[in-house]
């Protein structure tokens, strides 16, 4: 039988840069990212069948990769007199060797790598007892993985124990049967989800067997690290089939964000409808609630749950009920509609919910050839969607696709990859429909994590999120944002252009670092007072502000203004040249880090680190060639921070079309700010080179 594990790197292109994924292989994913070895516990009220199905496991799947264990023969074997001795020893000392027994098996598999199946019992019950007496021990919990509860129907193990001539099983009724299936059940997914357990129930329909051989192969190979390596390799198939043509790429969540429904909540309430005795509406709802939260085992966990509560044949139809009661928001629709005219343009739906639902809502539209989905839904995916995985998706497409992001979402599953991206819209539906812990998220966020992001407020006369200074409004159909969210990524990506030539504050102090006669200290001070006006004149607008708290001259608080996150930024100062309007900067930004590089190599990674803007200063750029080596370096040790080069004078062929603007504009995130554009190609030497004229060095060779 094959595996996900094993066919996961085929899926992943070849031709793509820098897809680095095939290099891994399975044990080497789970070695480098998870030491607890995976140990599955089979459970199930006795004549379940647990020992034949442990059997036939051991058949089909050999013993290399996985070891068998039943537990009364593990028992067995490390009681001295053996089972015998143990079924006469008090309770106690029964628990001390249970321990012993399960430690014994996880030691085992971690020694040797393989995944444990092991049989055995949750709790005891008789028939004329009125409670019956667990079996399990703490340790139990703390090495099972998994738990799969053979959830056979109570009629069919009452006959196994009438026709079981074998073993001497105490007669017992259905309908005690039936009460003590269902406690093991209701506490064992209670302590599977305190415990940090993968918890499901099997079914023996349509086949037992080759459900639970499915389960097994899956609880193998998946960890953390390879979920976010299979959800990668779904992004470059989506990637690979534009032939190279993306520029830009949307990456929206779904519900209440392409929709003011929850498509999970919608499915449940139709099982519930159903099945009211076995699931209730708000399933999801507990499962996130739990100590698992919204964890990447959270959602692994709400997977098995979608697998145990239907079948293939029905979890599609239940995906297309839900599919028929969305209704997209139609700005959303005519945007995405646009986005699939375009060939520089692409979308993605990136869910934490159903993709079955969200491919069907998209084919209905007839989007469903433009905008892939990736999320999932069934162990079939072969990953879940969380906000890790948001996060790295929008990184990838980035850093190695070299795409400009949008990105879209409403709640703080979002905001990893709502930070990430080079441009986050937040959306905010109906306060009776959005997420409650939303804003103090998002201030978080905004405040401390350098998130800059706008609103879109659906529908429209629903009331906005926060302050609208913080996060203020767009309106997806506005023209001015459609076009900026559609046009050519060298006018929009990349190296993004904010030049002074023209302003007469500009003439005016650009006269003195032309004129001949200026040199040294005064020249210097020109440059400064460059740096000073550039830094408040442009730097302010792309980088934006925050209030701060200040004293008024009578003696009162008010608010005043400073660069947002300015304890944040560091400022390099390229030596020499650079130094002098580096410190007009820093006069601006006093809260700034201030650096001198000489060379690319001298910024450092602790010069970076908790920074979010880094701000490189030059005097003059000629043909960018520094200036690249200086991007580059930076962006080799941090892949976001947000990158503003400040200069006096640019040469304007570089920027347009020459290698500074043709290598830049593979980097997100990246600005240049201009005193002036120049379309004179002159290097300086002697006594023209700007960086002698500032220090009286024009005599030297």
């Amino acid at each position: 039988m094959s595996t996900n594990c094993e066919n996961a790197s085929s899926n992943i292109p070849g031709s793509t840069a820098d897809l680095q994924l095939n290099q891994f292989t399975t044990p080497e994913i789970r070695s480098a990212f998870d030491h607890k070895p995976v140990v599955v516990g089979l459970y199930g009220i006795p004549g379940s069948g647990k020992t034949f199905l442990l059997n036939q496991l051991k058949q089909e799947l050999g013993q290399t990769h996985f070891a068998f264990y039943e537990g009364s023969e593990m028992i067995a074997t490390v009681v001295p007199g053996g089972l015998g001795a143990f079924q006469s020893m008090e309770e106690q000392e029964k628990a001390r060797w249970r321990r012993r027994a399960i430690d014994a098996i996880g030691k085992n598999c971690a020694d040797s790598g393989q995944v444990a199946v092991v049989t055995g019992h949750f709790m005891f019950w008789l028939e004329e007892q009125e409670a019956g007496w667990p079996v399990y021990t703490q340790n139990d919990l703390e090495i099972f993985t998994h738990i799969l509860y053979l959830d056979i129907p109570v009629e069919v193990v009452a006959q196994r124990h009438l026709d079981d001539t074998e073993r001497s099983r105490p007669s017992t009724s259905a309908s005690h049967l039936r009460k003590w299936q269902q406690e093991e059940k209701t506490q064992l997914r209670y302590l599977c989800r305190h415990h940090g357990i993968l918890f499901s129930l099997v079914s023996p329909y349509p086949t037992l067997l080759n459900k639970v051989l499915i389960l097994l192969h899956d609880f193998r190979c998946h960890t953390e690290k390879y979920n976010i390596y299979q959800a990668k390799s779904r992004l470059d198939d989506a990637v690979v089939a534009s032939q190279g043509q993306l520029e830009t790429m949307l990456v929206m969540d779904a519900d209440r964000t392409l929709t003011a429904e929850d498509t999970g909540a919608l499915f449940w309430k139709r099982v519930s409808n159903s099945r009211p005795l076995e699931y209730e509406a708000s399933t999801l709802n507990a499962l996130f609630s739990s100590p698992l939260g919204h964890s990447y085992n959270a959602f692994r966990q709400a997977v098995l749950l979608y697998e145990e509560a239907a079948s293939e044949q029905e979890f599609d139809g239940l995906c297309q009920d839900v599919a028929l009661a969305v209704t997209m928001y139609p700005e959303f629709l005519s945007l995405l509609q646009l986005v699939a005219e375009q060939k520089h343009v692409g979308a993605v739906v990136v869910t934490s919910g159903l993709r079955r639902v969200w491919d069907k809502v998209l084919e209905r539209e007839g989007l469903s050839e433009k905008v892939k989905v990736i999320g999932g839904g069934r162990i079939a995916d072969g990953y879940v969607v969380s906000a890790a995985v948001k996060g790295a998706l929008v990184a990838r497409l980035r850093e190695t696709h070299h795409m400009y992001v949008w990105a879209f979402g409403d709640s703080p599953l979002d905001l990893d990859m709502l930070r990430k991206a080079d441009e986050a819209i937040i959306v905010v539906g109906e306060e009776q429909t959005r997420s409650k812990i939303m804003d103090a998220a998002l201030t978080n966020a905004i405040d401390y994590d350098g998130l800059r992001a706008r609103q879109a407020v659906l529908p429209s006369n629903a009331s906005p999120r926060l302050d609208i200074t913080k996060l203020p409004i767009i309106k997806l159909t506005e023209p001015e944002f459609v076009k900026s969210l559609l046009c050519g990524r060298y006018t929009h990506g990349g190296l993004q252009v904010l030049c002074a030539t023209d302003r007469n504050a500009a003439k005016l102090l650009a006269t003195p670092m032309r004129d001949a006669a200026v040199a040294g200290p005064d020249l210097r001070e020109a440059h400064r007072r460059v740096g000073w006006y550039l830094a408040i004149e442009l730097l302010a607008d792309v980088m934006g502000l925050e209030q701060s708290p200040i004293r008024h001259v009578l003696g009162h608080q008010i608010r005043g203004s400073q660069l947002f996150h300015e304890q944040q930024t560091t400022i390099v100062a390229l030596m020499r040249g650079g130094e002098p309007m580096a410190l007009g900067v820093n006069d601006a930004f006093p809260l700034a880090m201030f650096v001198h590089a000489s060379d690319a190599d001298d910024i450092k990674l602790h010069h970076l680190q908790g920074q979010l803007t880094v701000i490189l200063v030059d005097s003059v750029v000629n043909t960018g060639k520094t200036i690249v080596e200086f991007v580059q370096h930076v962006r080799k040790l941090h892949a976001t921070i947000r990158i503003v080069v400040v200069a006096g004078v640019v040469q304007a062929q570089c920027t347009s079309g020459g290698s500074l603007n043709l290598t830049l504009a593979r980097h997100a995130q990246v600005h240049l700010i201009a005193l002036r554009l120049s379309d004179t190609k002159f290097t300086g030497s002697g006594t023209t080179d700007t960086g002698n004229r500032l220090f009286n060095t024009t005599h030297l060779p």
